[in-house]
C-alpha cells in the first residue's frame, strides 16, 4: 500500500514538473546542468578532430599581419570565404589560445558557447509556449556536441547570433534583433535563411517604413564590420565573403546523395532548388503566415496604404515569431544544394519545436526527428540517409503547412470587424 502511494506521488510530481509551466525553469536548468556535465565528459574522453580550426587560425594570422585582400588570405583547407565577423572572432581566438595551439582552452570556450546556445534555445522555447518536457530533447544530439566541442566550427558563432536575435524579436527589441542577426550574417551567410520570415514579421508588426529602416540598419552593420576590407579591396571581399555561385564538393554532402554527381553539380539542379526554395517561401508567405491578418493580400494592402503603421491586425506574439523564423530557416535548409556535417548546427535545436508545432501524428513527429538525427550521424552519407533526411524535412514542413495558426481562431473576430 505504501509503495503504491509512493509511486502515485512520484508520478504526480513528475507529471507536474513536466507539464506545469511554472516549473519550466526548473526543468531547463536541470537539463542544462546535465548537458554541461555531458559536454565536459565528451571533451575529456573523446579525441578532438582537426578539420578547419587550423585554417581559421592561419587565416587570422594573415589578417593580423596586415593583409586585407580576401583573395590572399588562405589556409590549409582553402581560401577565406566567410564575412568579416568571422575574421574578428578568430582573431580573438588566435590571441587567447596561443595561436590556436591551446586546444584545451579552445574546447572549453566552445563548450561554454554550446551551453550558452542551449540556454538561448530554452529561452526561445519558453517564450514560444513550448511545454517543459520538450527541453529534455535538447542534449540528445550526438552530432551537435561533435560540431561544437570536437570540431570547433565557425557555424557555432553564427548560430548564437541568430538565436540571440530571435529572442530579441520575441521580446519586442526589433532593433537589437536586427543588429544581432546582421552580426550573425557577418560570421556566416547561412543566417540569411531567416530573412524572408523576418521580413514578414517586421512588415506585419512595424509596417513598411520601419521594415525598410531595419533593412538599412542591417546593411550599416555589414558595411561597418567589413570597412577595413571594403576600403581597399571591395570587389575581392564581396566576391569571396558573399559568393552565391560557390559549388560544394559532392563527396561531403549530407543531402541529395541519391542524385547522381553530374546532376548534383549541374547549373540546372541549382536553379531547380532555387525555384523550389522561392516557391515554398512564397506559398508560406501568401497562404500561411498571414492567415490571422486576413491573408497576405490584405496585409500588403494595409502596409502600402499606411506605410508608417503595422500591416497586421493580429498581435505578432512570441510563438508566431519563433514559428515563422524557424520555418523560414528549415525551408532554406531543405532546399540547400549541399549540406555539410557542421551545417546541422543551423537547425538541430529547432527541430523538436517545429515537430511539436506541426500537425502530424505523434509517432510521425518522433520518427521524423529521429530520422534527421540518424542521417546526420551517417558518415559518409548514403542514398538511404540522404533520402530519409529529405523525407523528414518534407514531413515537418508539411506538418507546419497544415497546422492551425496560433492566432487564427482568436483573431477571426478582429478580421471580421476590420473588414466591416
Amino acid at each position: 500500500m505504501q509503495r503504491t502511494v509512493a509511486l502515485n506521488c512520484t508520478y504526480q510530481w513528475v507529471k507536474t514538473l513536466l507539464l506545469d509551466r511554472r516549473y519550466f525553469a526548473v526543468v531547463a536548468i536541470t537539463v542544462l546542468l546535465g548537458d554541461a556535465i555531458l559536454t565536459q565528459l565528451i571533451t575529456r574522453f573523446i579525441p578532438y578532430t582537426e578539420i578547419d580550426w587550423g585554417t581559421y587560425m592561419k587565416q587570422a594570422k594573415i589578417y593580423m599581419e596586415g593583409e586585407r585582400d580576401y583573395t590572399k588570405i588562405s589556409g590549409p583547407t582553402g581560401p577565406l570565404v566567410y564575412p568579416a565577423g568571422h575574421v574578428y572572432i578568430h582573431e580573438w581566438l588566435y590571441s587567447v589560445t596561443d595561436a590556436g595551439k591551446n586546444m584545451r582552452l579552445a574546447q572549453q570556450l566552445y563548450s561554454l558557447l554550446y551551453i550558452v546556445s542551449q540556454c538561448l534555445n530554452c529561452a526561445i522555447y519558453h517564450r514560444a509556449g513550448a511545454p517543459n518536457w520538450l527541453v529534455l530533447s535538447l542534449p540528445l544530439s550526438k552530432r551537435l556536441h561533435s560540431i561544437y566541442v570536437l570540431r570547433l566550427f565557425n557555424d557555432c558563432w553564427a548560430v548564437i547570433a541568430a538565436q540571440a536575435a530571435i529572442l530579441a524579436y520575441q521580446s519586442g527589441a526589433d532593433l537589437l534583433g536586427t543588429v544581432l542577426l546582421s552580426g550573425g550574417i557577418s560570421v556566416k551567410m547561412s543566417v540569411i535563411l531567416y530573412v524572408p520570415g523576418l521580413l514578414v514579421v517586421l512588415f506585419k508588426r512595424r509596417g513598411l517604413l520601419s521594415t525598410l529602416g531595419y533593412a538599412v540598419v542591417a546593411l550599416v552593420v555589414q558595411v561597418s564590420l567589413a570597412l577595413p576590407f571594403l576600403k581597399r579591396y571591395p570587389k575581392e571581399y564581396l566576391g569571396s565573403a558573399f559568393d552565391l555561385s560557390r559549388v560544394f564538393l559532392y563527396k561531403w554532402t549530407v543531402n541529395w546523395r541519391f542524385v547522381p554527381e553530374d546532376a548534383f553539380l549541374s547549373p540546372q539542379f541549382a536553379k531547380a532548388l532555387l525555384v523550389g526554395h522561392a516557391t515554398a517561401l512564397i506559398a508560406f508567405g501568401l497562404f500561411r503566415w498571414c492567415r490571422a491578418d486576413g491573408g497576405a493580400v490584405k496585409v500588403l494592402e494595409r502596409g502600402f496604404r499606411r506605410p508608417s503603421l503595422a500591416a497586421g491586425i493580429a498581435p505578432v506574439d512570441s510563438s508566431q515569431i519563433a514559428t515563422i523564423l524557424l520555418t523560414s530557416n528549415l525551408i532554406g535548409v531543405t532546399f540547400a544544394r549541399s549540406l555539410h556535417y557542421q551545417f546541422y548546427s543551423w537547425y538541430a535545436q529547432q527541430m523538436p519545436f517545429l515537430a511539436w508545432k506541426s500537425r502530424q501524428p505523434v509517432w510521425l513527429k518522433i520518427t521524423a526527428v529521429l530520422a534527421i538525427e540518424y542521417a546526420w550521424n551517417v558518415y559518409p552519407s548514403t542514398r538511404l540517409s540522404s533520402t530519409l533526411l529529405l523525407c523528414a524535412h518534407s514531413c515537418i514542413l508539411l506538418g507546419m503547412w497544415f497546422r492551425a495558426d496560433d492566432q487564427t481562431v482568436r483573431s477571426a473576430h478582429l478580421t471580421t470587424v476590420h473588414s466591416k
